[in-house]
């Protein structure tokens, strides 16, 4: 029977807590203890400044009514999530003997401000808990050590080169992942090694694009039996703003009204935010748990195009060579012409990849794709085999960086000969000027004639081609551009050549 027992810094009284943190005793109406323990003893600091008692709103309750073991949450901004999951991973860690709870944050300055959240939650503990059982041994910048628990709490950032390495992790939350810095995926499967089998864990952020890590996570959640959660704006009480005048309702104003049950003055907050965000209000506030991905994310090229292509190419048949370095779609026929555009890098183990795109001339269909992390005479070699093949195809090599020594290669080396030359020099010059106008012509292709492109590689590159805040078109935080870059160049060369 649930008495409630434990606040006054027992450890053993606190531990007995700790076995029925998840339970929902009689004797607490349909909470369970770690609700009621969350309304006893935390406090948050509230939008106005005050000090208040946690208890749940509608985001935290929906979230604990359905979390499971494994889960991601898609939300709109601001929803108290990240308190939430710090409050319940606090109360396990305070009442689980050997518990090592961590939570990353995807700045710095954010894991300061989620770890001020969890001292907060401790500074205004019952006296006898904070000079007993949950006394503490060390509290320095993202840490928490209690001793008489044996049990420890962190916080650190993603960006945070040891975060979970050589660790044993109970309960791990990871915060903002779309907004992870460097290889997000290589830092989550990281820490994904040290959870415990039986460890807890949450995924959440809002959106950021319908690309990375923490998008591909969300798409794949329920094969790998992760609970998915999406918490929408207006599960937020405090959203609200002057009431939108009835007959000035647009259509899909009433369509929200009519689904989601949602106010007049639900549709006036609505409204400010469609002022105040524009693009990024499907990103700051979500809406729908798939479309604001697709509205996050200033992809340059047209979205519904490519993904309308995706679709049609889930059942295309390909011939797939040297560990899916080189796919081949169409082989070369007899009479036609064909060009080969080369995108160079510095490959290596740890390089960046290099890429060829193969076109027919006449008509621009892609016929094979090469991408590997080649160094500049393994893609001269690659380049020129490729070349032969298709007819003895024009090659047509970017020459900044390293396609010089490609170049070299090709002709000193391969003795290939049919090399593209602008002006005086071998190559293509991607420039200020040519590579807007050359990622413009590839637009328009993909929109024009998407039949055209074969490859769900390239295409999904094009998908995460975004316009970055310095105004720069490029592939975004983590992913990759080779492939765009090969086929813009392809198609340049080839309008050029008409």
């Amino acid at each position: 029977m649930f008495t409630g027992r434990g606040l006054d810094g027992d450890a053993d009284e606190l531990i007995e807590l700790g076995r029925i943190l998840d339970q929902r005793p009689p004797a607490l109406h349909g909470q369970s203890v770690m609700q009621f323990l969350a309304e006893t003893l935390l406090m948050v600091r509230v939008r106005d400044g005050d000090l208040r008692p946690l208890r749940a709103n509608a985001a935290q309750q929906r979230f604990e009514e359905r979390r499971a073991q494994h889960n991601i949450v898609l939300k709109a901004r601001q929803m108290g999530i990240s308190t939430w999951i710090a409050a319940r991973f606090f109360l396990k860690t305070i009442t689980v003997p050997g518990t090592l709870t961590v939570q990353v944050a995807h700045t710095r300055e954010a894991a300061e401000s989620i770890f001020r959240t969890v001292q907060r939650f401790w500074m205004h503990l019952p006296e006898a808990m904070r000079e007993g059982a949950v006394r503490r041994s060390r509290a320095n910048a993202g840490q928490m050590v209690f001793p008489a628990l044996d049990s420890e709490f962190r916080v650190v950032s993603a960006g945070d080169e040891s975060a979970g390495r050589g660790l044993t992790i109970q309960n791990l939350h990871c915060s903002e992942v779309a907004r992870w810095p460097d290889d997000a995926v290589a830092t989550l499967a990281g820490l994904r090694a040290a959870l415990a089998p039986e460890g807890e864990c949450v995924l959440e952020s809002t959106p950021n694009g319908a690309w990375g890590c923490f998008y591909e996570e969300w798409q794949r959640a329920e094969s790998m039996g992760v609970a998915r959660h999406f918490l929408p704006w207006w599960m937020e009480e405090a959203y609200r703003s002057q009431a939108a005048k009835a007959d000035s309702l647009r259509e899909d104003e009433r369509a929200l009204m009519d689904v989601h049950g949602l106010t007049l003055e639900q549709i006036g907050f609505r409204r400010g935010l469609e002022a105040s965000y524009r693009g990024l209000a499907a990103q700051e506030y979500a809406e729908d748990a798939e479309r604001c991905f697709r509205q996050s994310g200033e992809c340059i090229f047209d979205v519904d195009a490519i993904e309308a292509r995706l679709r049609e190419l889930e059942s295309s048949q390909l011939r797939a060579e040297k560990n899916g370095t080189l796919l081949t779609w169409l082989p070369a026929l007899a009479g036609k012409r064909y060009l080969v555009a080369v995108d160079t890098a510095g490959g290596g183990a740890e390089g960046d990849y290099a890429a060829a795109q193969v076109i027919e001339l006449t008509t621009g269909v892609q016929c094979a794709e090469l991408r590997g992390r080649l160094g500049t005479l393994e893609l001269a070699r690659a380049t020129a085999a490729l070349a032969k093949e298709y007819n003895g195809a024009l090659v047509v090599v970017e020459r900044n960086n390293h396609g010089a020594g490609v170049i070299a290669y090709l002709d000193g080396v391969e003795k290939y000969r049919n090399l593209y030359e602008q002006g005086e020099q071998t190559g293509w010059l991607t420039t200020a000027v040519t590579r807007p106008a050359m990622l413009a012509q590839l637009g328009a292709l993909l929109v024009e004639r998407p039949e055209i492109f074969q490859s769900r590689r390239l295409l999904a590159e094009c998908r995460t081609f975004v316009r970055t805040r310095s105004g720069r078109a490029e592939a975004a935080s983590g992913e990759h551009d080779d492939c765009v870059m090969a086929m813009a160049i392809a198609q340049a060369v080839r309008v050029e050549l008409k």
